[in-house]
């Protein structure tokens, strides 16, 4: 008999000391039997935490997860005792959760799955996975070894791409004024139009290559659903790699309009397809007319409503896919979901509301593949209903709640080509330095432990869009490090300030007078701490050292700072102000290295030349030469931003 084994591509299964639960195991038709690319927390529960809600779990995975993975199995974490019962109810969640999920689509071929029943052992995270085989699911078989992949980002990215479709929808119709009851009704027969018109066999489908830019770069390939096979199960599907093999559509595979001349190890630089609907209203007919007008009068007062949005689906396919059916069974019925799940948002506020849903998609960390959610932004995305659906979302991705990972800024840009949808700029037209520590050479500290900044941020010094601020202004400029990371971080979105801008929001607080503004005054931790409450909402904390000798007795807390916080640090003493990006302390030994950023260079953003000469390095209190850094008859004050505990 043949062994039978798991493969776990996802870098950590959720499970959190502790806390029982059941988690929806995720794998793909186009990958092998029981492997897992991820976890899905089930929060949605009758009674128990291992108790389903079928129609509210599928109702949110039918949105969260692409076309192209499925549930597999499910685990529940708990105790150790009974592991084949337990493992069994697993196994058969996952069934009933298919049922729900895909039931209208293959019918009795869901009772014959092979799924993943598995424990987990809140305490120790010890995982004992079983399989329920599809002709006998009340038998459970024991796995008999589990492979976690190393290179899983390239054993899902190298083989597979990414499907996008964009389709806005504006929906009018008509509904009596005497009975407002029927409006939901004409609008659910409008959505079923709709959702026929989308396999229609006068809609044409073109698909290009959307990250590819090259003269070489293939031209798009026109399908006809009329062609387009709607019917056939994907897992009866012909998968194959040689476009040679014949000159129609059908005979495109997906890595068609892939690269052909790279290796993918991750998301961030997958192959993406375009796919793009059209009503085809000019086809040739042996019944050709002039467009004819046809009158129906309402025989009683109607009122029109229009209810617009626009649909947009991710999918995943393997490269090896034909085309057509990466169509016909992923991104059409994607766009089915979608189009359901929005449909089941608005019908209970047709008359009462106008809601602005919108599907946006997201890779967070941790995540092999990205997940799509709908927010309802009628209001905004601070509003407290939507930093509570962002909250549920955190839970059920395994995700903290104290870093904005899922807001709208966050979002997968695939409105153009990849480059430039990879653009990480802060600002239109920023052409600033970030992250100008990555690669400087170590510190020298023996045996030292480094925490380091978390994140992004840009570099702002003296000079810097044209205003002479040398000699005065060097805790502004730290200042606007420090706002440039909160906005690389999306935890705002405020333009990051100028000097005057700083300087009136210290005069509205009361801190300073009138006459600050337009000086050329200097300011200090404490100042600091104002603006960023009042622009960004951002506390602080504040250390005070009497003298420079003193800073290296707090590099363990400064440490602490950089592995909870990860924020920058402002360094304030004298008449000279620091930006800190992290330390390297030897605690045994007490030697410790200061990784600074200089605001006082007053160069142009030349990278070399700012690593260098200095401007960006690891600094001993006492260097080689015995000379001190920070100085012993100045006292100092620095600035720890505390990172919003937020969603």
């Amino acid at each position: 008999m043949e062994k039978t084994s798991v493969r776990v591509l996802c870098p950590k299964l959720l499970i959190i000391r502790n806390v029982s639960g059941l988690q929806w195991l995720i794998g793909s038709p186009f990958f092998p039997q029981f492997t897992i690319v991820s976890t899905l927390t089930c929060i949605h529960t009758l009674g128990d935490s291992t108790s389903p809600d079928y129609n509210k779990e599928s109702e949110d995975l039918r949105t969260l997860l692409l076309r192209g993975f499925h549930v597999i199995g499910a685990l529940v974490v708990g105790s150790k005792c009974d592991l084949e019962r337990v493992a069994g109810e697993a196994a058969d969640a996952s069934r009933r959760m298919r049922k729900f999920l895909y039931g209208d689509e293959y019918g009795e071929k869901l009772g014959n799955q092979d799924l993943i029943g598995a424990i987990a052992d809140s305490e120790s995270g010890e995982i004992h996975f079983f399989v329920s085989r599809g002709e006998n699911p009340t038998g459970l078989e024991c796995v008999s070894s589990v492979i976690y992949e190393d290179d899983s980002g390239k054993y899902v990215w190298d083989t597979g791409c990414l499907l996008h479709c964009v389709l806005p929808i504006k929906l009018p119709f008509y509904f009596p004024v005497n009975s407002p009851s029927d409006a939901g009704e004409m609008y659910l027969r409008a959505t079923d139009v709709i959702i026929a018109k989308l396999k229609d066999s006068d809609v044409t489908y073109m698909v290009e290559t959307l990250n590819e830019t090259s003269v070489e770069a293939p031209g798009p390939v026109i399908l006809h659903g009329a062609k387009l096979d709607f019917h056939s199960d994907l897992s009866d599907v012909n998968r194959f790699g040689d476009s040679s093999q014949g000159s129609g559509a059908k005979s495109f595979p997906c890595s068609y309009f892939c690269s052909k001349n790279k290796a993918v190890f991750s998301m961030e630089h997958a192959d993406i397809i375009q796919v793009s609907l059209l009503l085809n209203k000019s086809r040739t007919s042996s019944k050709s007319a002039a467009p004819i007008a046809e009158y129906f009068p309402a025989s009683e007062q109607t009122k029109l409503l229009v209810v617009d949005y626009k649909l947009e689906v991710l999918c995943y396919a393997a490269k090896d896919l034909p085309v057509t059916y990466a169509v016909s069974k992923l991104v059409v019925p994607g766009l089915v979901d979608q189009l359901n799940s929005i449909k089941n948002t608005i019908l209970p506020n047709l008359l009462t509301q106008h809601l602005q849903l919108h599907p946006y998609h997201f890779c967070p960390p941790g995540f092999l593949h990205p997940v799509t959610v709908i927010y309802e932004l009628s209001y905004g995305e601070t509003e407290m209903k939507q930093v509570e659906v962002r909250r549920s979302l955190h839970s059920r991705l395994g995700l903290p709640f104290d870093r904005p990972l899922l807001r709208i800024a966050n979002a997968l840009n695939l409105s153009t080509t990849k480059d430039s949808a990879k653009s990480n700029s802060i600002r239109k037209g920023s052409s600033l330095l970030r992250d100008v520590h990555v690669g400087i050479p170590s510190s020298g500290v023996s045996g030292g432990l480094v925490s380091l900044v978390q994140g992004s941020y840009e570099y702002y010094h003296y000079l810097q869009d044209s205003f002479d601020d040398s000699g005065w202004g060097c805790a502004y400029r730290s200042l606007q490090t420090i706002v440039s990371w909160f906005r690389c971080q999306h935890y705002s979105s405020i333009e990051v300030p100028s000097h005057r801008e700083i300087q009136q929001a210290l005069v509205e607080i009361g801190d300073k007078d009138p006459s600050f503004v337009g000086s050329r005054e200097w300011i200090g931790a404490i100042e600091l701490s104002f603006v960023l409450d009042k622009l960004l909402g951002v506390s602080c904390k504040v250390i005070n050292v009497r003298s420079g000798a003193e800073l290296p007795e707090k590099c363990r807390e400064l440490a602490l700072h950089f592995e909870n916080q990860g924020t920058p640090i402002m360094i304030g003493g004298g008449v000279l102000a620091y930006t800190l990006l992290g330390v390297d302390y030897n605690e045994s030994s007490g030697d410790c290295a200061f990784l600074i950023l200089d605001p006082h260079y007053t160069g142009n953003d030349d990278l070399k030349k700012i690593v260098n000469g200095g401007w960006c390095g690891w600094k001993k209190a006492v260097d080689s030469r015995g000379k001190n850094f920070f100085l012993h008859d100045k006292f100092y004050n620095l600035l720890l931003p505390q990172r919003p505990n937020m969603v």
